[in-house]
């Protein structure tokens, strides 16, 4: 690798804003929050990012479905477009 042209790939924290949990990778993110990590070597300082979404709260991975309102919408088309039919042809046009 070219030395000084690659942005600096340390350890990082992210948090996940709906459930709380966090977990340590590498990221060249940046934050101005910080949290202490146990590690074998002692508590360590790491860079805290709060997203989200991530797998412990996204719905693919936890299974759980969202109830989507489908009569809502429905309702909603009708109520914009109403029971429109289409025009009859025009007979005098060309």
């Amino acid at each position: 690798m070219k030395p000084g042209i690659h942005p600096d790939y340390h350890p990082v924290v992210f948090q996940d804003a709906n459930t709380g949990a966090m977990f340590l990778t590498r990221s060249t993110i940046t934050s101005s929050r910080a949290v202490e990590w146990p590690t074998p070597d002692g508590v360590q300082t790491y860079p805290l990012v709060v997203v989200e979404v991530s797998a412990d709260s996204h719905p693919f991975w936890t299974g759980g479905r969202r109830i989507v309102d489908t009569a809502g919408q429905v309702e909603k088309f009708r109520r914009r477009y109403g029971n429109r039919q289409p025009s009859p042809p025009n007979p005098a046009a060309p």
